[in-house]
């Protein structure tokens, strides 16, 4: 059987990279590296991905240039194994794919992340997974009906459906934002494929990811049963807007 090349031997780049990190962004580039390793070691660990599939991605916002255009990703290497992904391997591209730091070439779905973060301004992290049962649902093309509260509350709805499109290029980034454009859910299941999931960060989009696996699960199962009950869509909105704006800690209010 043979094992993942270490990443020090993984895809060297295809060529130099077109620009460098500025020195403005230097210190929230390295922060983000630390953060996308980290959260990288969640996919396994939460069962979403096997061998070197699946990536996480995280925009580094350059606030000199409000309009996003200085903003960049940093993502992991294609074909790294999880266990050798460090914060130094991280490789580091601008909005339209091209490298900008890194000496390996960046995953193959950087064009369609990259997509993502030019067209969805308020994005900061997106995370692609092939997990079994949310991929399960994609190969049939069928959106997962929101028939669980814990869907309400996270996706506000149905986890919806995406053309089917080939990698390489930002044609899925395309059918990525077409599909959550004007959705509630930051999940989307592209078909034929498997789920990408955003967020406000990426950890957020990470916990997108395993949410989006675990209900995926469970309405699986419960159609062994028979037939699950949809939840009213007063309830569903009901119960979102609360998710959102009430659940969980506060800030505590202004003693002034």
């Amino acid at each position: 059987m043979s094992t993942p090349t270490p990443a020090a031997d993984v895809g060297a780049a295809p060529g130099a990279a077109t620009a460098t990190v500025p020195a403005h962004l230097r210190d929230a580039v390295d922060a983000a590296k630390e953060r996308v390793a980290a959260l990288h070691a969640e996919l396994p660990r939460w069962e979403l991905v096997v061998w070197t599939a699946g990536n996480v991605s995280e925009r580094v916002r350059d606030t000199t240039r409000p309009d996003g255009s200085g903003d960049l990703l940093v993502i992991k290497p294609s074909g790294v194994a999880y266990d050798d992904i460090t914060p130094a391997a991280m490789v580091v591209c601008d909005l339209d794919a091209a490298l900008v730091e890194g000496d390996r070439s960046p995953s193959s779905d950087t064009a369609a992340h990259a997509y993502v973060y030019r067209h969805l301004p308020d994005v900061g992290g997106v995370v692609h997974t092939h997990s079994t049962y949310a991929t399960a649902w994609a190969a049939r093309g069928e959106p997962v009906p929101c028939v669980l509260t814990m869907m309400a509350d996270e996706f506000g709805g149905d986890i919806p459906v995406g053309p089917f499109a080939l990698i390489g290029d930002d044609s899925i980034g395309r059918g990525i934002v077409e599909t959550l454009r004007d959705s509630r859910s930051p999940a989307v299941l592209m078909r034929n494929h498997g789920p990408f999931t955003i967020g406000k960060d990426a950890r957020a989009a990470v916990k997108a990811a395993v949410m989006c696996e675990e209900v995926a699960r469970t309405v699986h199962v419960s159609r062994q049963l028979g037939e699950p009950t949809r939840i009213a869509q007063d309830d569903v909105d009901s119960l979102y807007a609360r998710y959102q704006h009430v659940y969980g800690q506060q800030p505590a209010p202004d003693p002034r």
